[in-house]
């Protein structure tokens, strides 16, 4: 059974067409890179398979798991283990990080979680990802740089565990280090029980990572689907001979 499985998905933002007939198989285990020019739907696919209610589904279908979960509401999604990060992660004045974490931790596994446990677990990650033990009590995102917000949702990548996790140009704007950083976040979450879904316009981002398949969306559908060699591909000669 795959993981998540998409079929002849039309999606429509404002009345327009954007996704037109998209295809994609994802199973446990796997690393999936979407590439593809500005405005060919790479954002778009990510929101609505979390069910943004800004973007309509007008046909197809999306399985998680074996379930179609077209119509459930974005929270339901998460909690049946579907996390997503985002290119401008918001300020949450008030909320602190480790507060944020652990709101969240709770509501996607409904399980009691001892505090000083959760703390000692969130620091070690904070560690690996060299980010300040002190942002754990900041409001969250709040005051943060670029780098440091794409930190922390690597760092809420890493606590919360999802089975698939979505990443919408994390690494978007970010120097050289923070990028190996990202990488590094992404390894240590990577494995055989869940997958990742990556999407993309550089590919300093992949140089670190087993990458399993790139695929190339153009107009709303996916024309070709490679190796990592794909990627490379593209970084020389761009999107021309994909969008012909």
């Amino acid at each position: 059974m795959k993981l998540l499985s998409i079929k002849d998905l039309h999606v429509k933002v404002n009345d327009k067409e954007i996704l037109k007939g998209l295809n994609l198989d994802i199973n446990k285990g796997e690393i999936h890179v979407i590439m593809g020019p500005n405005g060919a739907g790479k954002s778009t696919l990510a929101n609505v398979i979390l069910n943004n209610p800004e973007y309509k589904i007008e046909s197809g279908e999306i399985k998680f798991e074996g379930e179609i979960i077209n119509n459930l509401k974005t929270d339901e999604i998460a909690r049946k283990g579907i996390f997503m990060s985002f290119q401008s992660p918001e300020e949450v004045p008030g909320i602190s990080v480790l507060n944020f974490l652990k709101t969240a931790k709770n509501k996607t596994t409904n399980e009691y979680i001892n505090y000083y446990e959760f703390m000692e677990n969130v620091v070690d990650y904070m560690d690996e990802l060299d980010f300040k033990e002190s942002y754990a009590n900041r409001s969250l995102n709040v005051g943060f740089s670029g780098g440091e917000k794409k930190k922390n949702e690597i760092l809420q990548m890493l606590v919360l565990n999802p089975k698939l996790a979505i990443l919408d140009e994390t690494d978007s704007g970010l120097d050289v280090d923070a990028i190996k950083t990202v990488s590094k976040g992404i390894k240590m979450f990577a494995s055989k029980k869940n997958a990742v879904l990556i999407i993309t316009h550089n590919t300093s981002l992949l140089k670190n990572l087993d990458v399993d398949y790139v695929h190339v969306l153009v107009d709303g559908k996916i024309v070709t689907t490679g190796n990592k060699r794909l990627a490379t591909k593209i970084e020389k000669e761009g999107y021309s001979s994909f969008t012909k």
